[in-house]
């Protein structure tokens, strides 16, 4: 399963957000050329984000967006959800008692991938922003992904 651009992107964008904010609107110009991502689709991100309540705008000089809510109160699995980034591994709809076969039966391994989607929304559920600026990453077993920072300078 692959998390598509908008929901990255938008994770990436409020993430950049809440850093460097300091209680003030942040242009979302600044915020594209700082993540390298196109001004056109942030602004389409941000549109959605503002409707669901996320962020809020400032206009005029000085302008920009704000996190609506502190980043502790801000769910990772909000943002995906607000940017219509479906969580799911399964190509049904969830909760349906149709399956996404020609028959609309449900295939052999239907809630194993239903079990990983819901694992993948439990877990971004679980991860505020501030976990993510805070580099506070819940692991499975209990405890936080520690970052080693040589990894982060090594080419993917």
């Amino acid at each position: 399963m692959k998390l598509s651009t908008k929901g990255r992107y938008a994770v990436m964008a409020m993430v950049d957000l809440a850093q460097q904010s300091n209680g003030r609107p942040v242009a979302l110009a600044d915020v594209a050329k700082r993540q390298e991502i196109s001004l056109s689709y942030l602004e389409q991100l941000f549109a959605k984000l503002r409707r669901r309540g996320l962020v809020k705008s400032v206009r005029g000089p000085g302008g920009g967006y704000m996190l609506a809510m502190s980043a502790d109160d801000t769910r990772i699995a909000d943002i995906v959800m607000a940017v219509d980034e479906p969580i799911r591994a399964t190509r049904c709809t969830p909760g349906s008692p149709e399956g996404c076969r020609g028959s609309h039966d449900r295939c052999a391994t239907h809630e194993l991938w239903e079990a990983l989607g819901n694992q993948i929304y439990g877990f971004l559920n679980a991860v505020t922003i501030a976990d993510v600026c805070d580099r506070r990453i819940l692991v499975p077993g209990g405890g936080y992904m520690e970052r080693d920072d040589r990894l982060a300078a090594e080419p993917e």
